[in-house]
């Protein structure tokens, strides 16, 4: 070992060391200033996060914060990545999403920089007899296929292996996955599929096609109906096990079998929890070889798809700035392949522009930021190696309780696994109808008068299963009833902005105030006076201490002219004629309905 010598440049050596303690007594003066009496863990208590799952972020992690050691990339348990190069050698696998025929986008995609397919088949997608018109001009042998056939994958699979074998391409050759699911199927639609057909995919793969995988665990189908992350995880957990109980029952050794499966999770743009997630489901999987035996067969193979959830259907421009984000976070989470969902996606088919700015995406993070140079660059990050570890305990509890009803498949015929989905989904309706957590360009920073973007109709996806969100869906109804309003009188439902008081003491408060109100389409009018504004509601925006002096009378004036409704932009007081209150963490989505419903907007 080399032993550096003593240079007298030792960093900070003269500062004495700062310890935890003084830190928390920092922040509890900055506390006391804000009103706060707290001390000790309390303060730093004061500054953390509530995340779903019963996690918290805290404000601040040091190298007391520990967490199980995450091994070395490539090898058990896999957290720092399935590969010891992990995506250094030619960034991750770039996958773009087809569901039409037609219009060289297949072709354009493969020319500009994406690396593999994923093909939607049969309802809600390509019909599997017409894979050949799909893939026509594709070489099979350098551009992988993976399908998402539903309860067409045995027509599907046979139709994509004899167009391999009729263009030449030699087994050991084709890469992909024939994306056989059945109870991802299920979760989608409710309909019940046998794994003979899977289980038959599965031993010709392993037989034949050793570059092919033959079933997808799909996690999205959670994801999109309300699931937290640890909810995603033991539910993908569940999946694959029960794939690997079919599969070992019908031939296959646990090595083998582990081998078929590919995972597919969602990417938000909360960049950390995906970072974590990929990182944990990396970790969980591991344990599930492990303990079945197979420990060396453990490294999960990754899909990571930017979320539909959170695209938004209003001011969709937003959706390029949640899939960056998104897919910063897939990539330095270590997932193997990334889909871009185009910024378009929620409106119908995307065109050439959104589709090329899905496939550029990845293409500047791998090419330009040099995002996969680096094997994973948030190991090491207390924080990061932290919230792995808290969201692999989360995942594995919900995978038990998962286990404990009888598994997957019971748990989604009991209906067990939807409700706990939906009380997931229904607390974090909450957070966004109070906009704690903000859908920029939707429930903040709204613009009435941009012109939407039409788009042409995408086929209708599966359905009559669990149900599919968006975390802008409460607002989106708010602003079609807008709209609908809008075309049939030429003027949206509006709400007078009454400022009192200099600029000074009344901008804050009018800038919140027509930013809530546009969230609803209610446009909000600041010039003029009340009574040539055409509006019958009013908000009243000023300063805590003017609000004193002049809300009751100025509510009792407004009145008096024809308002038939006064808000107070504030915390709730005992002013006289003020029917309301809106102020930072009110129900705006109940605000805005309620005054909608008063305005006779239908």
């Amino acid at each position: 070992m080399t032993v550096l010598p003593d240079d007298g440049l030792s960093l900070a050596a003269e500062f004495p060391d700062a310890t935890h303690e003084q830190w928390q007594r920092l922040v509890e003066g900055v506390l006391r200033k804000s009103g706060r009496e707290v001390s000790g863990a309390a303060a730093e208590d004061a500054l953390s996060t509530a995340l779903e799952d019963g996690l918290r972020t805290r404000p601040l992690y040091t190298a007391h914060d520990t967490a199980l050691d995450p091994g070395f990339p490539g090898f058990a348990p896999f957290v720092r990545g399935g590969r010891a190069a992990g995506n250094t050698t030619s960034g991750w696998d770039v996958r773009q999403r087809h569901s039409t025929l037609g219009d060289g986008a297949v072709l354009a995609d493969l020319e500009n920089g994406v690396t593999s397919l994923w093909l939607v088949v049969g309802a809600g997608g390509i019909p599997a007899g017409s894979l050949d018109r799909a893939l026509d001009g594709v070489y099979l042998d350098l551009a992988p296929v993976v399908l998402d056939a539903g309860r067409e994958v045995e027509a599907a699979a046979r139709e994509l292996l004899r167009l391999c074998e009729e263009r030449g391409v030699a087994k050991d050759a084709v890469r992909g996955s024939l994306g056989a699911d059945p109870l991802g199927h299920e979760a989608r639609t409710g309909e019940e599929l046998v794994f003979a057909p899977a289980a038959a995919l599965g031993r010709l793969c392993a037989e034949e096609y050793p570059g092919l995988r033959a079933l997808t665990v799909d996690a999205l189908p959670y994801h999109e109906a309300g699931g937290s992350a640890a909810q995603e995880l033991g539910a993908s957990l569940a999946t694959g096990v029960a794939y690997l109980r079919d599969l070992t029952e019908a031939g296959l050794s646990v090595e083998q079998a582990c081998a078929q499966l590919e995972f597919r999770y969602a990417a938000t743009a909360d960049q950390f929890l995906t970072i974590a997630k990929l990182r944990a489901a990396r970790r969980l999987w591991a344990r599930v070889a492990e303990v079945c035996g197979a420990p060396g067969a453990g490294a999960q193979v990754q899909h990571a798809v930017t979320s539909p959830v959170m695209m938004s259907r209003r001011d969709p421009w937003v959706n390029m700035l949640r899939t960056t984000v998104a897919t910063l976070a897939a990539g330095v989470g270590g997932a193997d392949a990334v889909t871009v969902l185009p910024f378009d996606h929620a409106l119908g088919l995307p065109d050439a522009f959104a589709r090329r700015i899905a496939r550029n995406t990845s293409t500047i993070l791998v090419e330009e930021s040099h995002l996969s140079r680096v094997i994973d660059p948030a190991g090491g990050s207390w924080y990061v190696e932290r919230l792995t570890d808290e969201l692999a305990q989360a995942g594995w509890e919900f995978f038990q309780r998962i286990e404990g009803i009888g598994g997957q498949a019971a748990a989604l015929r009991s209906g067990r696994l939807g409700e706990d989905l939906a009380k997931t989904w229904e607390a974090r309706s909450v957070k966004l109808a109070k906009r704690r957590e903000p859908i920029t360009g939707v429930s903040e920073f709204p613009l009435l008068t941009e012109k939407p973007l039409e788009r042409e109709p995408a086929p209708e996806p599966p359905s009559g299963g669990l149900p599919r969100v968006r975390r802008d869906e409460a607002y989106e109804a708010l602003r079609a009833r807008s709209d609908a309003h809008l075309a049939a009188t030429g003027t949206r439902p509006r709400v007078f902005l009454a400022s009192i008081g200099p600029t000074a003491a009344h901008t804050a408060r009018t800038t919140f105030a027509a930013n809530l109100f546009q969230a609803g389409g209610i446009e909000p009018v600041t010039d003029g006076t009340f009574e040539d504004s055409g509006a019958t509601e009013v908000c009243l925006c000023s300063s805590d201490a003017l609000y004193e002096e002049q809300a009751a009378r100025t509510a009792q004036t407004l009145k008096a002219s024809g308002a038939r409704h006064v808000f107070l932009a504030g915390r709730p007081g005992a002013y006289t004629d003020v029917d309301a209150y809106v102020f930072a963490g009110c129900d705006a989505v109940a605000v805005l309905s309620a005054t909608l419903d008063r305005m006779g907007v239908s």
